[in-house]
C-alpha cells in the first residue's frame, strides 16, 4: 500500500509508517514585514504627479502675480504721466476700454450709461451707492476726459475705483 495515495498499490514499494510523535513539528511563521523604504513604484509615481502639480500650480500663480503688478504699475506710470486733470481722466478711460476688451471684445464700443454700468460689473443690480462708476464719482468719465477745464478733486476721487476696476478687468479670462 502507498502511503502518499491510499488504496493504490504500486509494487516493489514499502512505505515506513511514522507515528505522529516522530515528526517535527513547527509553527507558522508570518512573513517579515515589507520595509516602509524604498517605497513601492506606485508611490514614487504618485510623488512625480504632486511635485509636477504643485511646480505648474507655482509657476501660474508666479505668472499671475507679476502680470497683476505689470498691469498696476501700468495704470499707475500712466495716470501719474498726465499733465492735467482732464488729461488724467481721458488717460484711465483709454485705460479701463483696453482692460474692457480683455473679457469683453465689445465693450470698448459701449457708450454713454451703458459703458459706465459695464464698468459697475455685478454692482449694477445693487443699491445706489454701490455703483461706483454709474451713480457716483465715475461718472466723471462720461465728459472729464473732453473737457478743458476739469477740477482735480474729480480726478483723485476717480483714481482708486478706477485702478481697482481696471485690475479687475486685466485679471478676467480671455
Amino acid at each position: 500500500m502507498n502511503g502518499y495515495f491510499p488504496g493504490v498499490h504500486v509494487p516493489g514499494l514499502q512505505v515506513q509508517a511514522l507515528s505522529s510523535s516522530g515528526l517535527v513539528l513547527r509553527d507558522i511563521h508570518q512573513p517579515a514585514a515589507q520595509p516602509w523604504w524604498p517605497p513601492a513604484p506606485g508611490w514614487w509615481l504618485l510623488l512625480a504627479v504632486v511635485l509636477v502639480v504643485a511646480a505648474l500650480a507655482t509657476a501660474w500663480g508666479l505668472r499671475r502675480r507679476r502680470r497683476r503688478v505689470a498691469a498696476a504699475r501700468l495704470f499707475d506710470q500712466r495716470s501719474a504721466a498726465a499733465q492735467t486733470p482732464a488729461a488724467r481722466i481721458a488717460v484711465i478711460s483709454e485705460l479701463l476700454r483696453r482692460a474692457a476688451r480683455i473679457g469683453d471684445p465689445l465693450a470698448d464700443r459701449l457708450q454713454g450709461d451703458a459703458w459706465l454700468e459695464f464698468l459697475d460689473g455685478d454692482r449694477s443690480r445693487a443699491s445706489p451707492a454701490h455703483r461706483p462708476f454709474s451713480q457716483g464719482p465715475g461718472r466723471v468719465l462720461l465728459e472729464g476726459g473732453f473737457r478743458r477745464v476739469m477740477d482735480a478733486d474729480d480726478a483723485d476721487t476717480l483714481l482708486p475705483i478706477a485702478r481697482k476696476r481696471y485690475l479687475e478687468l486685466m485679471a478676467a479670462r480671455r
